[in-house]
């Protein structure tokens, strides 16, 4: 420690012989600075202090004079209050809050440790500890064959971009037919999401355009543009899936929709010629079918209800007849018994009948009925006397 004494004494004698010297007195040759002492017996005085600190040697203490710089003073209180307090901070700074559509995945030194829910938590900050908060609920869209140009990653529709080398695709009857569709999928294990895969954006996208590549190559066009979109849907979805599987990305593909099959534009009025032509045909046939199951059931029905009625009336003549038998046999008997009360009962019982049914009866006494031709005069003969 002697030699940064002497380098501090070297400086002062540097900065005192740059000063300008006072004017000294004729008597004693003192200064007239302002600190208003002998500057000889500063020198003097500074001179003994460094022999006296060379013979006290190393391990006893050192003089520090009290106008020593800053930068060779020791730290104060304020050191020791600052350290716990930037410790606390970064104690703190460990909190954290998980969304309800989130799912925390915790590092520890840069290896997986844990997988939170919602709500709040701690893990250890920075470098001990890492959080990663992916949305788990959240439904993601990829567009292959297209693009919507100012659109996010979900569901906002804009103006549509054609991508060409990616809609373009060969059928299995060696045609080619622009194919644009979107894919909808979410996460489903975020372990895998975060780290099994780089890009997985890319990854769904270039996986769907591969699937439907294929499930293309298996179908016809007339299928891919008319009635077998449905298919190719269900078909690509299930391939894509499994291809996701593959990889283990934690990826779970809701859906693939098609947005627009339609031939290359050099033939297309030709294609739409043939299309309108099968949804006519479509169209007949689904007419001819409503038809014919408006009519059967008519049919049907009208059938049904005369075999009712023929059953009814055979029925109804069966049991009428067996009546009839029954009441001749019951006559017969009551006939062997009495059988002139039997003739008159029947008598009057046929005249009641027979009356019953004649509306107007005139009825004459002996006298009259002698001068009365006994001819009654036809229903249509009254008409025109009972008009006028």
């Amino acid at each position: 420690m002697n030699w940064d004494w002497d380098k501090l004494q070297e400086k002062r004698q540097r900065q005192q012989a740059m000063r300008p010297q006072p004017k000294a007195s004729d008597d004693d040759g003192k200064s007239a600075g302002p600190e208003g002492g002998d500057k000889r017996e500063t020198r003097n005085g500074g001179a003994e202090r460094q022999k006296q600190d060379e013979k006290r040697g190393p391990g006893r203490p050192i003089f520090i004079p009290p106008n020593l710089p800053p930068r060779f003073r020791l730290p104060g209180r304020s050191a020791f209050l600052v350290i716990p307090a930037i410790l606390l901070i970064w104690l703190l700074s460990g909190i954290y809050i998980i969304n309800p559509d989130e799912q925390g995945v915790v590092l520890r030194f840069g290896r997986y440790d844990r997988t939170e829910g919602p709500g709040p938590h701690y893990a250890w900050p920075m470098p001990v500890e890492s959080v990663y908060k992916p949305q788990v609920t959240q439904v993601l869209r990829s567009e292959v064959g297209f693009r919507s140009v100012g659109q996010s990653a979900t569901f906002q529709q804009g103006q549509l971009r054609t991508v060409p080398e990616e809609a373009s695709m060969l059928t299995g009857d060696e045609n080619i037919v622009n194919v644009q569709f979107s894919v909808q999928y979410k996460i489903s294990d975020p372990v895998a999401y975060l780290f099994n895969v780089s890009a997985p954006t890319a990854l769904v996208r270039n996986a769907a355009e591969a699937a439907m590549r294929e499930v293309i190559g298996n179908s016809q066009i007339d299928a891919a543009i008319t009635d077998g979109k449905l298919k190719i849907q269900s078909e690509a979805t299930q391939l894509l899936q499994t291809v996701l599987n593959r990889y283990e990305s934690g990826i779970q593909v809701l859906a693939v929709q098609l947005q627009d099959v339609h031939p290359p534009q050099e033939v297309i009025d030709a294609f739409k010629d043939v299309a309108s032509a099968r949804e006519d045909k479509s169209r007949i046939i689904n007419e001819a079918e409503a038809y014919r199951n408006e009519l059967l059931p008519k049919a049907r029905g009208q059938a049904a209800a005369a075999r009712n009625n023929a059953q009814a009336y055979s029925t109804t003549r069966t049991q009428n007849a067996e009546g009839e038998a029954r009441r001749f046999d019951a006559l017969r008997v009551e006939y062997e018994k009495a059988p002139e009360v039997t003739k008159k009962r029947l008598y009057y019982e046929t005249v009641e009948e027979v009356l019953a049914q004649t509306r107007e009866k005139v009825l004459l006494d002996g006298t009259a009925g002698n001068h009365a031709l006994p001819l009654l005069p036809l229903p249509g003969l009254n008409a025109p006397a009972a008009a006028k």
